[in-house]
């Protein structure tokens, strides 16, 4: 089940997350540049369609707002605690298309380059998960990469979760390199016995 709209409003001590290294946060007007600058890096964006001009990333910084206002969780700007700066963004959104395993809510992430490879992403991951399986009890999350996106497909075997297969991406054009993608998930059972050893 997902948390009733108002269980986790935007702004609540329940939407500032914690871990040992990272504080993870809803983006704010401050973060925009950063944000922009993070989703139009070619290098950050090679696994996407096209990286993000400024307008577009402020357009999906106001669809992460809207998500949060809605169902009390989304992406959050991760941020070290030891450091200013804007590290990237982790988080769960419900999968806005139709597909095999929808409805669904799917976890994602994405790191600006000069924060990659020091292991922000599994903890900001590990976070989410610990927030979608605990205090919003959800009953499976999911997630997906390119094949060629080996990093971030290891990322999800390591979080617990296990392929499914793969799928076409709907919102990505019939015919597009990038539009086949390999499908990963974990349902709260998995994580729990994972979390009892």
């Amino acid at each position: 089940m997902i948390m009733p709209k108002g269980a986790l409003g935007e702004g609540d001590a329940a939407m500032i997350l914690e871990g040992p290294r990272l504080i993870l946060r809803p983006l704010e007007d401050a973060d925009a540049t950063e944000f922009a600058a993070m989703n139009g890096d070619a290098a950050v964006m090679r696994h996407f369609v096209k990286p993000l001009d400024f307008a577009a990333s402020e357009a999906l910084r106001a669809r992460i707002a809207a998500h949060i206002a809605a169902h009390g969780f989304g992406f959050w700007g991760v941020f070290r605690r030891d450091a200013p700066g804007l590290v990237g963004m982790v988080g769960l959104l419900r999968v806005a298309f139709e597909a095999r395993f929808t409805p669904n809510v799917e976890i994602g992430w994405r790191i600006a380059a000069a924060h990659q490879r020091q292991g922000y992403a599994e903890e900001a991951a590990r976070i989410a998960l610990a927030t979608g399986f605990g205090p919003l009890r959800l009953p499976e999350i999911v997630a997906w990469t390119i094949p060629d996106n080996e990093p971030s497909w290891r990322l999800m075997e390591k979080l617990g979760m296990r392929q499914d297969g793969t799928f076409e991406e709907p919102r990505i054009p019939e015919g597009h390199p990038k539009r086949l993608q390999r499908l990963y998930r974990i349902t709260r059972a998995e994580w729990v016995r994972s979390r009892m050893g």
